[in-house]
């Protein structure tokens, strides 16, 4: 009953051997709160899970940030050579999906897979990586049943029965058999708290903040009158009344559906066996989610993750954007109106562990960032007159990057600091091209071009970013104002400005400086930089 698949070929870096500069990688843990050297359990080899979707409804904005964080870490780790096994699942059966589906007069299994295929979208016009395994938590049910069985004989869980000592389909977790409750969100007097967990507190519920929570209200299962503690929670849940016959599962303990905790950890289990490298998701599930899950796999005799990492949210006006509270923005709508790199690009654009503030300004300096991007690659390629194949940006290994790119990811994934690098290799090889025909040695100076578009190309691409990548440059990522409305905006500002230049041309051909100037700084002040050379004048954003 599981839908094992075979993994795809994930090392996609093309590198032979694990970087040197794998040995500076620091990333955050959130169990610890501290941010330490990483070292992989396997030489060589690194195992992700990451929380996906339940698939209630359209992906929204918050969703894909995550995924597009864990995207982003998980290309470090093949630039950096390692062969990486990342899994992401599908929550197919939940509350809100029963409760949905039957609103909408749709089968629970026919909306699950709706929204799973939108999700599924959403991800590859962004340009997210396909996982290894993509698991859904409907063909995991024997593993979530053997694990329950595992909890149970280990004492750490009993099964609740009626008055005739039937079981009834609910089984708790026992938390106080369990002494390291709490050990992944508690502030342990030996743990010293830093800005980054108290902002969590703050936003989000913990051990020691366990009010009411907006984003994940709690499991109606959760707060039956027949558990033995406010803190345990189900491991298995009896049917409601309302429940469809086939989202029902016969178990030794009665019959019903798995809770929603016990779905990652069997999952994780079976794809990445004992203790793996890196548990990732949003940081809203820190709580009670993942706490529950590290407690319940190390309850069943399994390792938990060596390392958890959480991704912070997506803010609207410094609110978490959530469809609960109406601000959620649909990826499609979103898409419709800015091209799919763009989109991108905002979303990763600070630390994964920042809040990022949803905006108008926030998309404007996204596109801003693509326009000096595309110019460059574009300007780069005509003069060494060719682009660098795909193949050979794929093969740059980390440690022939530049440094204060690798500085910069190594330090937990600090994308700001990786971005400004790939800036400042920008306007390096900006200046390269505008001596180029300056230069005696221009076979030499080509070649320094060319080195910095390939540094430059395989800096975007680490972050998924290479506009000559898939999806980019298929167009199937575009949408309304996708790759096909940036070229067509780029092609008219070439005719206005080549029209201005050749005016200009004329104007110093006839000795009219005064004229020339006039048009050389009137693009100027519209952001248009001019630089003249001995085959005639070409342009650029500023």
């Amino acid at each position: 009953m599981t839908n094992t698949q075979e993994p795809q070929n994930t090392n996609t870096s093309g590198a032979l051997a694990v970087a040197k500069a794998a040995a500076g990688l620091k990333l955050y843990d959130t169990a610890s709160h501290a941010v330490s050297s990483f070292t992989p359990i396997k030489p060589g080899q690194v195992g992700i899970y990451v929380c996906g979707a339940t698939v209630q409804s359209s992906p929204h904005i918050g969703h894909i940030r995550a995924a597009v964080a864990f995207d982003v870490v998980r290309r470090w780790f093949e630039r950096l050579g390692y062969k990486v096994t990342f899994v992401r699942n599908v929550t197919d059966i939940d509350d809100k999906i029963l409760d949905k589906a039957a609103a909408a007069g749709q089968q629970w299994w026919e909306r699950a897979y709706i929204y799973e295929r939108e999700f599924t979208e959403a991800y590859s016009k962004l340009g997210v990586e396909p996982p290894t395994y993509e698991p859904r938590a409907t063909g995991h049910m024997i593993d979530m049943i053997d694990l329950i069985k595992k909890i149970i004989d280990n004492g750490h869980a009993y099964v609740v029965r009626d008055a005739d000592g039937n079981p009834t389909g609910n089984v708790y977790f026992d938390v106080a058999s369990w002494p390291h409750y709490g050990e992944l969100t508690h502030q342990k007097q030996t743990a010293v708290s830093d800005a980054a967990s108290e902002v969590t507190d703050a936003m989000g519920p913990s051990v020691d903040n366990a009010g009411n929570d907006k984003y994940n209200p709690v499991d109606p299962a959760d707060m039956s009158p027949d558990k033995h503690d406010p803190r345990d929670f189900a491991l298995w849940k009896a049917p409601k009344d309302s429940d469809p016959l086939d989202a029902r599962w016969n178990t030794p303990f009665g019959t019903g559906r798995p809770g929603w905790h016990i779905e990652c950890s069997a999952m994780s289990h079976r794809y990445l066996k004992d203790m793996f490298d890196i548990h990732g998701g949003g940081l809203d599930l820190r709580f009670p989610h993942h706490e529950n899950e590290m407690a319940q796999t190390r309850a069943a005799g399994y390792d938990s993750a060596a390392r958890w990492m959480h991704s912070a949210w997506v803010t609207a006006k410094g609110e978490k954007m959530s469809k609960s509270l109406g601000n959620g923005l649909s990826v499609p709508a979103v898409l419709a109106e800015h091209s799919a790199w763009v989109v991108r690009y905002a979303l990763g654009s600070v630390q994964y562990r920042s809040m990022l503030e949803w905006s108008d300004q926030t998309l404007a300096e996204a596109q801003s960032a693509y326009d000096r991007v595309a110019n460059f690659i574009e300007r780069a390629g005509a003069a060494v007159g060719e682009q660098p194949s795909r193949e050979e940006i794929m093969a740059i290994s980390a440690d022939a990057l530049p440094a204060d790119f690798v500085a910069a990811m190594n330090d937990d994934i600090n994308v700001s600091g990786a971005s400004a690098a790939i800036f400042t290799a920008i306007r390096s090889g900006n200046t390269l091209l505008s001596k180029l025909a300056d230069r005696a040695d221009s076979d030499v100076a080509k070649a320094e071009v060319r080195e910095a578009l390939v540094n430059v190309r395989a800096m975007l691409d680490t972050l998924g970013l290479d506009p000559l990548a898939e999806p980019w440059v298929s167009g199937a990522a575009g949408g309304a104002a996708g790759a096909g409305a940036d070229s067509a905006e780029h092609d008219a500002l070439d005719k206005l400005v080549s029209e201005q230049l050749a005016e200009r041309a004329e104007a110093r051909k006839a000795k009219d400086f005064a004229r020339a100037d006039a048009i050389r700084d009137a693009l100027g002040a519209a952001g248009i930089a001019i630089e003249d050379g001995p085959q005639g004048s070409t342009w650029s954003l500023k």
